[in-house]
């Protein structure tokens, strides 16, 4: 049987959910850098991450990515493919050695129609993007650069380090996580880092100042 982590969207999910999973699901290891579906791709499976990290992005027309977001052990993924067959929305890659769990979907409605209060489960975490997919679209049209960058940090922050100060992305990887140039990126670092909120490393951000950064992202402020 395989143990689930109890963090994330697994954290609160059914007991049934947690069921299938264990039972029903099969382990993928992925290496750093390695893609476990592109945008573009057949919808067939629901996924669930054991342990890593996970980046999901979209490619616009032109060409330019957008990170959208970073998920860690107990995020669930790929949930759009149950209720709309049809091909992947985003591209997911792993960022770090990850394993993840997939379940097909042919499985997962199969799952549903033995046991409808699954879809408890499915409606919550179909919710949940919904409202994170609002979020992000309301940020980024909005929302100045520095601000989006205070509340994209603190939210990668505590996937990478337990005490939520560091962030390990380059600074070309922050801008393609807020939408922004990467000199805008650096600019903004740099005016931080003599107000003593962060400090830059070699691929690293360390978070010096969390209060300062938490007033740098409330619109309010702005």
């Amino acid at each position: 049987m395989i143990s689930l982590p109890d963090t994330g969207f697994l954290a609160d999910a059914s007991p049934r959910l947690k069921q299938m999973l264990a039972a029903q699901a099969t382990e993928i290891g992925l290496e750093r850098g390695a893609g476990l579906f592109k945008q573009g791709d057949p919808g067939d499976a629901l996924y669930a991450v054991l342990a890593g990290s996970m980046e999901i992005s979209i490619l616009s027309l032109d060409g330019r990515k957008l990170s959208l977001d970073l998920v860690g052990p107990g995020a669930v993924f790929g949930e759009i493919a149950l209720f709309d067959p049809g091909p992947r929305t985003a591209t997911v890659t792993a960022v770090e050695p990850s394993r993840v769990l997939r379940v097909l979907s042919a499985d997962v409605m199969a799952e549903l129609h033995r046991h409808p209060e699954l879809a408890i489960d499915m409606v919550r975490l179909a919710g949940q993007r919904m409202r994170w997919m609002g979020g992000q679209l309301n940020e980024q049209v909005f929302l100045p650069v520095p601000t989006r960058l205070a509340r994209k940090l603190l939210h990668l922050a505590p996937q990478h380090d337990a005490g939520g100060a560091t962030v390990r992305l380059s600074q070309a990887e922050l801008a393609e996580y807020v939408g922004a140039t990467r000199e805008a990126i650096s600019k903004t670092l740099a005016t931080w880092k003599r107000l003593g909120v962060i400090d830059v490393g070699r691929g690293t951000l360390a978070i010096r100042d969390p209060n300062a950064l938490r007033a740098l992202a409330d619109p309010d402020q702005i």
